[in-house]
């Protein structure tokens, strides 16, 4: 069949169109999205502003237009961090469901976590071991830890390269102090969860989802997406660490300009990079592998899973 996943995220809703059924990966026949930054629309209050709300309805509508000439059979609409953490999320996703028919999912932050790992375990399969996964995203880090499908740590913190950028680096370029004092705060946010982690041992695997992770891969000499999927994609902290006093010195259209790197996300590149920076060194990691498959998949292949077990369950034994 022909699923459609709407994700309505802190930087961008996306909709991807995938043809899928059980026990099949699942393969993208169409992507539609629209750069929203519903993190940045937030009043002083915490609360999505009207004409945020405006916005959201009017990208939904035209994804449904979308979903609808591409011909999906099934739409699966889900929300993170923003809207999560909106202070009138009740009333956006109530006025959402009212004016467009979609009834948004708001998945909690350690359900991103797991959904996330999911993804990262299918596409890595069994012989990579115990897995640990990091996902930047606008709103939140996402960071999950296992050997099953499941993960056995799993946590989200509020280090999102959206949220972070607006909340504590005004300037272009950003201060000096300003870029020491958000180092700080995300290294301490971090290491409240390291002991969390810990206590199941070294992973066997470290990998990382998400367009922040893509992109300083991509300046660090990774392969361009358009050498496709299965080349292998590396993240080494040396290279981090070579790129952050680069990138802290870089204005917003500096960044834009490296190999990579969207117009759009360029003002959030030296946050990302200052959140995986600490994650990488704080969990002892000196190189990752970049993951293909990120949250829209972990929600494809857990629905392909339900429709599998309900296909076995209707099932007769000969």
């Amino acid at each position: 069949m022909r699923l459609g996943v709407l994700d309505v995220g802190s930087n961008t809703v996306h909709l991807l169109v995938v043809d899928a059924h059980p026990g099949a990966r699942p393969l993208p026949a169409h992507s539609h999205k629209a750069e929203l930054r519903l993190a940045q629309l937030l009043d002083e209050g915490g609360a999505i502003d009207s004409e945020g709300v405006d916005k959201l309805i009017g990208v939904i509508h035209d994804a449904l237009q979308a979903a609808e000439d591409k011909g999906v059979e099934e739409l699966l609409p889900f929300a993170t961090s923003a809207v999560r953490e909106a202070s009138n999320a009740d009333d956006v996703l109530a006025r959402v469901q009212e004016e467009t028919g979609v009834a948004l999912q708001v998945l909690a932050g350690a359900e991103e976590a797991r959904l996330t790992f999911l993804a990262a375990r299918r596409w890595f399969g069994w012989s990579a071991g115990k897995l640990l996964v990091v996902d930047i995203g606008g709103g939140s880090l996402e960071i999950a830890y296992g050997i099953d499908e499941g993960p056995d740590a799993a946590v989200s913190l509020p280090l999102g390269a959206g949220r972070l950028t607006s909340g504590w680096l005004p300037g272009d370029p950003p201060a000096t102090d300003d870029i020491r004092a958000l180092r700080r705060h995300v290294r301490a946010e971090i290491a409240r969860t390291v002991g969390e982690f810990a206590r199941f041992g070294a992973p066997d695997h470290v990998v990382a989802t998400s367009k922040t992770f893509k992109q300083l891969a991509r300046i660090g000499g990774a392969a361009r997406s358009a050498e496709g999927l299965y080349v292998q994609r590396e993240l080494k902290r040396q290279t981090l660490e070579t790129w952050v006093p680069r990138l802290s010195a870089m204005t917003a259209e500096e960044c834009a300009e490296l190999p990579g790197v969207s117009e759009a996300r360029a003002g959030q590149l030296l946050a990302g990079a200052l959140v995986a920076e600490a994650a990488m060194d704080l969990f002892g990691v000196e190189t990752l592998e970049i993951c293909p498959w990120a949250l829209r998949e972990g929600v494809i292949l857990r629905r392909l899973d339900h429709m599998g077990s309900a296909g076995a369950e209707g099932g007769t034994v000969q």
